[in-house]
């Protein structure tokens, strides 16, 4: 607990934080690794020179960046007291060291005083969190803005974020890093199936195995905001800045003297081996997560498109039994098992099982389940409420809205969570259901947006206050239930950030099951989510959400590289495809421990009609990948790909996966190497490559590398 003002090194796995702490707390250096030795260096040449038309000193960029600071763009605190001080001016207090990870920055002001926390953990990942506390006085501390904001050096002028929508989250977009600031605010109350995800700045042309990149992601599941801003003046010596942090709504944040605000934690990072170099530090920080499902991820079959909410328990009965025939290991029913759920326009809040669809409870088929070998999961929307329920009829102020018609989404409207009695009562219904029928799983859906989330209680905004009580209630039946565990689904891929992964073993990536637009939300939900983390199931062949029809081998190739799963009415399979599911499911359980936990790797390819993709072992003795042909493409015959990840030392021994799928040739022949075994180097295959198949649109090859004995 020393406070030392010396300069700071905090250095892990390459990767190097260097904080000065005079004049003003700054960060002179955040990227590759730098030894002891330069840090005279650094401090001698972290000031720029004097420009025209500017400050009569030096700019310098600052941890707490804001105008009294020299900083025009988007500041790290921004808030007033009665209408007065409302240029916040933090004086350094204290400087503390917890342990070698972490540095407490402690600062006062006449409004309030402020503890930054950064910590760089061993995997290289930088940790960044504000805690404000309002100082005496009679006025509350009303929070404006509260942002981690971090400089980028000017090499990086170029940005990658995401937008997207319900059945196609997660779509990258890049563009140039122009002058003034790319700003993504999301005000939907849940993560969105828009949300910017990551924001990415880079040196020109970055990919997934090239180019220096520098990352920002807001781990909170209510609103947020990623920006990346440069200015003509820089950021100090630095070219520009990325910030994150909590959007807080007028008045949602309003602190009585003593009373003190946590930014939600933004994760930051840094590679510089392109993308996949941050996808290895993220996603070996939620492996080492308390969080983190212990068990092998268990093969699901999820009830919601075999039926909907036609719940016939003899049927399901059937539909578990075929279940277990091709090898499930967890058996989902999905929503319509509560009284009065006929449809989607009623029920929502009425926690109780139907005597109606379920006259025996639930009780039965869970037993059945579990006497076949599976765990029994069941659907849940705890947030959500139909005013077609007993419980909106019965207390309509806790509906988490201040107009007295408010507008549905999907027919209902979002519980108040903030009232201790509305989150009670959920807790306990959910409780006595999972105790009574022994369930071992949750789907938690989040169907709609939170608009105008304004507390009857307190007539405040209240996403943030919500999105807390939701991670309380979650924490709660963990708890209760310590092997229970949750999926986070929001009408498919809104709520997929690291806030709510500190909470849940899942994510439920997207509603649609087409392996065609699956293949690219999974592949940039890779970007910060290991693979056993994200749900990919087999759908039936025309997909429900796009209707389009793809061949079962496709299908089960893209399921494969995920937290893997089907969605589909069994009872319509034929005996063919009964048998193909079940060696999918045996080699999915054959390369699970592989493909969960090892690196992801993803080929940079021109163009969009091919991807290549796969998982490394952590020793790089054993791989699998996907040669995927997504669309046509320019080229008529195979062409060398170098195939990335592999340790260039060893020899391997390469051979086609094709108990699944095979090459589905656009071409007479496919190359002759896939007929047989191949041996060679991992310095060939990785340099010069293999002359991968033209196939067919919609089509996968998987190929398995094994390092030769030596």
């Amino acid at each position: 607990m020393t406070d030392s003002r010396a300069t700071i090194h905090l250095r892990s796995a390459g990767v190097s934080v260097v904080i000065a702490p005079s004049p003003e707390p700054r960060i002179l250096h955040w990227g590759g690794a730098l030894d002891d030795s330069d840090i005279s260096a650094l401090e001698v040449s972290s000031t720029g020179g004097q420009a025209y038309s500017s400050f009569d000193l030096p700019r310098i960029f600052p941890l707490l960046p804001r105008e009294r600071s020299g900083w025009s763009g988007r500041p790290s605190l921004a808030w007033h007291r009665g209408g007065q001080f409302s240029d916040p001016a933090p004086r350094l207090a204290a400087i503390e060291r917890p342990d070698a990870e972490t540095v407490v920055l402690r600062y006062d002001d006449a409004a309030a005083s402020v503890d930054l926390t950064l910590r760089l953990d061993t995997f290289g990942i930088l940790h960044h969190s504000i805690r404000v506390s309002a100082a005496e006085g009679t006025d509350p501390l009303d929070l404006v803005a509260v942002r981690a904001v971090l400089p980028v050096p000017a090499e990086a002028t170029e940005i990658l974020d995401f937008t997207g929508r319900w059945t196609r989250e997660r779509h990258p977009q890049r563009q140039p890093l122009g002058y003034g600031a790319h700003v993504r605010e999301n005000r939907r109350g849940r993560t969105g199936h828009d949300s910017a995800f990551v924001m990415v700045a880079g040196t020109p042309g970055f990919g997934f195995r090239t180019g220096r990149v520098w990352a920002a992601h807001t781990a909170w599941s209510g609103n947020s905001e990623l920006a990346a801003e440069r200015l003509p003046e820089g950021a100090g010596v630095h070219g520009a800045a990325l910030s994150s942090g909590e959007l807080l709504l007028p008045g949602e944040i309003r602190l009585a003297p003593g009373e003190s605000y946590t930014s939600p934690e933004t994760v930051f990072l840094f590679s510089a081996t392109g993308l996949d170099g941050l996808s290895a530090g993220v996603h070996s920080l939620l492996r080492s997560q308390p969080a983190y499902p212990s068990e092998p991820r268990p093969l699901v079959l999820n009830t919601w498109e075999a039926v909907y909410f036609d719940h016939d328990p003899a049927r399901l009965a059937d539909l578990a039994r075929l279940a277990a025939s091709v090898g499930v290991e967890r058996f989902v029913l999905d929503d319509g098992w509560f009284i009065g759920r006929p449809d989607d326009r009623s029920g929502l809040g009425d926690w109780t099982i139907d005597p109606v669809a379920w006259p025996d409870g639930l009780g039965p088929i869970a037993d059945l389940v579990h006497e076949l070998g599976m765990q029994f999961g069941l659907w849940f929307e705890p947030e959500m409420v139909n005013p077609d329920s007993r419980l909106a009829r019965e207390h309509p102020d806790w509906i988490l809205s201040t107009d007295e018609d408010p507008a549905l989404w999907r027919h209902q409207l979002v519980l108040d969570l903030t009232r201790r009695e509305a989150w009670e009562h959920i807790l306990e219904q959910m409780d006595a259901v999972i105790t009574r029928t022994g369930i071992d799983f949750i789907k938690w859906d989040h169907n709609r947006d939170l608009h105008a989330a304004v507390s009857r209680a307190t007539g405040r905004a209240s996403v943030h206050a919500q999105v807390e009580a939701v991670y309380a209630l979650m924490d709660e039946l963990h708890t209760r239930h310590p092997s229970l565990e949750i999926e986070s689904c929001a009408s498919g891929g809104a709520r997929v950030d690291l806030g709510v992964l500190e909470h849940t073993q899942r994510v439920w990536a997207s509603d649609t099951n087409d392996p065609i637009e699956r293949q690219a939300i999974q592949r940039w939900t890779g970007l910060l989510l290991p693979p056993e983390l994200v749900g990919a199931h087999i759908g039936p062949e025309r997909a429900h959400t796009t209707h389009r029809s793809a061949s079962l081998g496709f299908r089960m190739a893209t399921a494969l590289f995920g937290h893997a799963g089907i969605e589909w009415d069994l009872a319509e399979c034929t005996d063919a495809e009964l048998d193909a599911l079940r060696a999918w499911s045996a080699l999915y359980r054959e390369l699970r421990p592989l493909l969960h936990s090892g690196t992801t790797v993803r080929a940079d390819l021109s163009g969009t009609a091919n991807l290549l993709h796969g998982v490394v072992a952590p020793d790089a003795g054993h791989a699998v990948f996907a040669w995927v042909q997504a669309e046509t493409g320019p080229n008529a015959a195979a062409v060398r790909v170098p195939i990335p990840g592999l340790d260039p030392a060893s020899r391997y021994l390469i051979r086609e996966r094709d108990e699944l799928t095979s090459a589905d040739p656009h071409q007479v022949l496919s190359p002759a190497w896939l007929d047989g075994p191949l041996s060679a180097s991992g310095a060939m295959l990785c340099e010069a490559g293999l002359p991968l198949p033209v196939m067919n649109p919609g089509s996968a090859l998987l190929l398995e590398f094994i390092r030769e004995p030596a």
